[in-house]
């Protein structure tokens, strides 16, 4: 019943924007709703809305109260670059070559294994969900996290950067923004710097260097109180240096609240609030040891919460699973696009949502930095399976980034101290059984595997079947040595390159093509430079005046960009 409620309310917000008149912009018309996502780091539900009331969130308590909580969300990986690489595709990272990470920046640890900076090369029919929003007349805005496995589009935005913002778009277009929130990043823990930003003048001003150095200093401020009661999950030790880390994480959820807040506040201030549907999720799990990177609910399951515009279904609770591939999908379904065949989500709402639900979500983890691993997750609404592909080695694997951790420190040493109880020695096992399942609603910290419990066998099977089935399906590239993977994406370690775009122009009507299958082309007008503007995407030839000048460039993903060509 709730979930045809949040149907209808969108049918009749979508009646309703129909029956006004249409608002010209520059480029384009708003005929459709503004889209803002709010994206937090590396955190688990662990606020008031989804039953953690350690702190408060006054921010996400008030959106969560206007807005529908979707509590089976799930991301494709435990870590940030294959969910957003999931995120901005709607493909699993594991069917595009996407799931190790990271591809971009390698740590020194991966570099002297052998490994180069890559990006992934996804099919040629595969472009980034932005990329389709503009083509769909929306003024698209990332500040400014990207980190997908390969670089941006030129086409995929209007702008990328700690500028970006709705409010530079031309006057009355549609938008889409996102604002990432890298406060609760697990870096956060020990960083002794604090980048933060004043909650009234964000973002800085265009072209301001350095601009957090008024607002940084070598000593984190807190941002709750010091009595603050925490409930220590049983996978880590109850001890002081533990219960820092831990009171820190709450403390950098409390400042990404009002991070929240600031951008909610700009939001209303600009009169934008009512024809915007706001997206608050997180890119993954938490940031403690045994949560991030791995696929227990912990570092998989994530809070999301939705405003539709005039609080439609507002305080109502959506419990279908949904995983991350379905996030680009379900977005186009909103605005009335039909989603790509080429996307392996399903919508959960909008338009195109089916009329079943989903039965499973889907999760894999591979090369974390310098170690390598392959574990597969199925889940449905209660049980969790887990295939390790690995089972000869340990489920820890060292991790030079993490070790910068006090907890993470502190584990290591009670492990050589054997000051370990048996449920915190879980995760250091010199073998990893094959494979694992888990009854979450009676076991969610999933430290009880049922895998052997013949209570259990059917189940077990399903599920199996199940992970085989997707494994095959989407042609899972985790069993292809990474150097090889390589090899397929640029032969002999070379990036191959985006042919320059062929420009023909038959008297005022410029023509333009590329070579490079899957390639989108994008070009400049002389105002596109004074207003700072992006790539504009060709679809049809242009009509240009004599001598008018026009810059022309081609990008396909995972290539690299070819030449700008002028002409005048």
């Amino acid at each position: 019943m709730k979930n045809l409620q949040i149907v209808f309310g969108i049918a009749i917000f979508f009646f309703f924007l129909s029956c006004q008149p249409q608002q010209e912009g520059k480029r384009g018309t708003q005929q459709m709703p503004n889209i803002l996502w709010l994206v937090a780091e590396d955190m688990s539900p662990n606020i008031p809305p989804f039953g953690d009331s350690t702190i408060q969130t006054p921010n996400l308590s008030r959106l969560a109260a206007e807005g529908v909580r979707y509590t089976n969300v799930y991301s494709v990986s435990g870590v940030c670059s294959p969910s957003r690489a999931a995120i901005t595709t709607g493909m699993y990272p594991n069917s595009i070559g996407a799931h190790h990470m990271r591809t971009l920046y390698q740590q020194p640890a991966a570099r002297e294994k052998g490994l180069i900076n890559y990006e992934c090369v996804p099919p040629a029919e595969v472009k980034m969900l932005s990329e389709i929003m503009r083509q769909n007349a929306y003024y698209c805005t990332n500040n400014r996290k990207e980190d997908y496995q390969f670089f941006p589009s030129k086409m995929a935005w209007d702008e990328s950067s700690i500028y970006a913002h709705w409010r530079n778009r031309p006057e009355g277009k549609a938008f889409f923004s996102i604002f990432n929130f890298g406060v609760t990043h697990e870096s956060n823990l020990w960083n002794p710097g604090y980048r933060h930003f004043d909650h009234d003048t964000f973002p800085p001003p265009r072209g301001k260097k350095n601009f957090w150095k008024g607002f940084e200093n070598g000593a984190k401020p807190w941002a709750i109180s010091d009595s603050l009661q925490l409930n220590i999950p049983p996978y880590l030790p109850n001890n002081d240096i533990v219960r820092k880390d831990v009171r820190r994480m709450y403390s950098n959820i409390a400042e990404m609240d009002k991070h929240v807040g600031m951008i909610l506040n700009q939001l209303e201030k600009d009169g934008l609030l009512e024809n915007t549907i706001i997206v608050w999720f997180t890119d993954h799990g938490g940031p403690l040891p045994r949560q991030k990177r791995l696929l227990y609910d912990a570092g998989i399951h994530v809070p999301m919460i939705i405003r539709y515009p005039h609080q439609k279904a507002a305080g109502t609770i959506d419990n279908q699973l949904i995983s991350f591939i379905d996030f680009a999908p379900n977005l186009l379904s909103l605005i009335q696009v039909k989603p790509p065949d080429w996307m392996q989500g399903r919508p959960f709402s909008g338009q195109y949502k089916p009329d079943d639900s989903r039965s499973y979500i889907h999760a894999a983890a591979d090369r974390f930095d310098e170690t390598y691993d392959m574990i597969r997750a199925v889940r449905d609404h209660r049980f969790k399976y887990l295939k390790n592909f690995h089972a000869d080695q340990p489920y820890y694997l060292p991790l030079a980034y993490r070790e910068n951790m006090a907890s993470m420190q502190e584990l290591l040493r009670l492990r050589k101290e054997n000051q370990l109880d048996s449920l915190q020695m879980l995760w250091f096992r010199e073998t990893k059984p094959e494979e694992e399942l888990f009854d979450t609603a009676n076991d969610p910290h999933e430290l009880h595997n049922l895998a052997n419990d013949p209570n259990y066998t059917a189940k077990l099977i399903e599920l199996r079947k199940e992970c085989e089935r997707w494994m095959n399906e989407i042609e899972d590239k985790g069993f292809i040595k990474e150097i090889d993977l390589i090899e397929t994406f640029w032969p002999n370690k070379i990036q191959p390159i985006t042919s320059n775009p062929i420009i023909k122009k038959k008297k005022n009507r410029i023509h333009i093509s590329c070579l490079t299958e899957g390639a989108s082309i994008g070009y400049k007008l002389a105002e596109d430079e004074k207003d700072g503007l992006g790539w504009r995407i060709y679809e049809k030839p242009l009509n240009m005046k004599d001598n008018q000048p026009l810059k022309v460039i081609a990008h396909r993903l995972g290539y690299a960009v070819s030449d700008t060509i002028s002409i005048n």
